[in-house]
């Protein structure tokens, strides 16, 4: 049987979206791709492990979990719906950490700080409780149920000069944490997702993978270490969405005009025909890459990474209690 691997034109960060494209082609249920989903205080849950190395290729993931928070209210500034993924967030997210409760935590706040759908990283990490330095010097002033953490934003390739691999592994071998946790903007392929979901995978993460700008991965195989990936979408690739509009336009062509209608049949022929290739050529003055992002981009970041740093607070520190994260959000 012919092997059928996610379209690797279509641009996904999520796991759940390379599930779906797949589905789509094979119509079918994957061979080593296991699936649980859950709805719970409006936020649909869904839980997908690739367990197999056919899987792997297939989908275009590693092997592993990865687990997706998706809340549409959370566009809308919803104080109480934040509130509740918050917490949902810190359960997942401690279903997926395998440390000791004393087990010391590096975040890595991925990104570019000076441009705002690339700085969710970063500005999570300015959010968050660090605490390396106080139990090192001064342990009695937090008390109990605190564990290190540390963080750092290294900015990106075009500031730092340096790959942030590099930065990451000298990092790890002078604070040697157990685990590190890297944060990230991730790209979506349906524009519903922007800002209204989150992915946590235990495999890793390349940075710069939601522009298109590859790097080095950032994972147990190159730094020694867990990590455990947490990321928002915040673009689209318009190429993505120019699709979507010719198979909307041609299904409503069909509807309205049934198939003997000439337009329609120009539409389909492009359809049919290399139509990403056109839109590349039409997309060409922007190198045939044109990411899109919402206007609010500005506030939506802030949102979130707020809470994230809370959920993410409650999380590794024992003495923060989950039902309690909200409270950073603010």
């Amino acid at each position: 049987m012919k092997t059928s691997h996610v379209n690797r034109n279509i641009r996904t960060d999520l796991a759940i979206e390379a599930r779906e494209l797949l589905m789509g082609e094979v119509r079918q249920e994957i061979p080593g791709v296991q699936l649980d989903t859950e709805d719970v205080d409006g936020i649909h849950i869904t839980r997908v492990e690739i367990t197999t190395r056919e899987a792997e290729k297939r989908m275009g993931k590693k092997q592993g979990k990865y687990i997706t928070l998706e809340a549409p209210g959370l566009r809308q500034k919803n104080t109480e719906l934040q509130e509740k993924v918050a917490r949902h967030f810190t359960k997942e997210l401690l279903s997926i950490i395998n440390i000791d409760a004393k087990a010391s935590v590096l975040v890595i706040g991925l990104g570019n700080w000076n441009v705002t759908p690339d700085a969710l990283g970063p500005r999570v990490v300015k959010d968050l409780l660090v605490t390396r330095h106080i139990l090192e010097l001064q342990p009695e002033t937090l008390g109990e149920g605190f564990r290190p953490v540390s963080a750092l934003a290294p900015g990106v390739l075009g500031i730092t000069g340096v790959e942030t691999s590099e930065i990451i592994q000298g990092l790890v071998e002078k604070v040697k944490p157990d685990l590190l946790i890297a944060i990230d903007a991730l790209a979506a392929r349906n524009l519903s997702r922007l800002h209204t979901t989150i992915q946590i995978a235990d495999t890793g993460i390349t940075p710069g993978s939601g522009v298109g700008n590859k790097r080095l991965g950032i994972s147990r195989e190159t730094i020694g270490i867990p990590v455990i990936a947490v990321g928002v979408p915040t673009v689209v690739d318009a190429v993505t969405i120019a699709d979507d509009l010719i198979s909307h336009l041609l299904a409503a062509l069909m509807q309205e005009a049934g198939e003997s209608s000439p337009v329609y049949k120009v539409v389909r022929s492009i359809a049919e025909g290399d139509k990403r290739a056109v839109m590349a050529e039409v997309l060409e003055p922007y190198g045939g890459r044109l990411m899109v992002t919402p206007k609010e981009i500005d506030t939506l970041v802030e949102d979130m990474a707020r809470l994230l740093a809370g959920a993410i607070n409650a999380a590794l520190h024992p003495a923060i209690a989950s039902e309690e994260a909200g409270k950073y959000l603010h």
